[in-house]
């Protein structure tokens, strides 16, 4: 009878120790935005910026990542410095910010953000939307249609494409 005693304490602490860690993982299961409207975005010609606040965070580190689809509005400048009227437009540009943000920030599961996008390319390397290479294509412009936000938590890599957990994705029409 001893015997069985011994296995079947074993299967309990791993329940435990299971149901423990799936608890520290819901802790962070119910991240959302904060707020109404709960996040601005703010065109900035070349890039886009975004702000708002996040909600129902756990302890650690987290890194927020910003992807935004955009149709970019270029000119073509011959060599001999006549601009082309525009219209000229490259194919639709992916652009991605990141923002990383210590646990240490975390207040009562609350932080705020504020993530900017790169900018895209340009001059665009061999004028592909000009009559030549010879041209130079400026991007002056960049339409942006959607974007999206993911935190990462935790994590501390902000080397896309982020190889951490997600806990909250959320993709906005713009």
């Amino acid at each position: 009878m001893r015997r069985n005693t011994k296995f079947f304490v074993v299967p309990i602490a791993v329940a435990v120790v299971a149901l423990m860690f799936g608890a520290s993982l819901a802790g962070a299961a119910s991240v959302h935005l904060k707020n109404k409207p709960p996040v601005t975005f703010t065109d900035q010609g070349l890039s886009l910026r975004s702000s708002g606040a996040l909600t129902g965070l756990g302890n650690g580190d987290l890194v927020i990542a910003l992807t935004a689809t955009g149709q970019p509005v270029a000119t073509c400048t011959n060599p001999a410095g006549a601009t082309q009227p525009p219209g000229q437009n490259p194919a639709e540009v992916v652009l991605t910010g990141v923002q990383s943000i210590p646990g240490s920030e975390i207040k009562n599961g609350n932080v705020s953000f504020n993530v900017s996008t790169g900018s895209p390319v340009t001059p665009v390397p061999g004028a592909p939307d000009c009559p030549n290479p010879q041209w130079t294509e400026n991007i002056t412009d960049v339409a942006f249609s959607s974007a999206t936000i993911t935190v990462y938590q935790p994590c501390t890599d902000t080397s896309v494409p982020i190889d951490c957990t997600v806990v909250f994705q959320q993709t906005f029409t713009l």
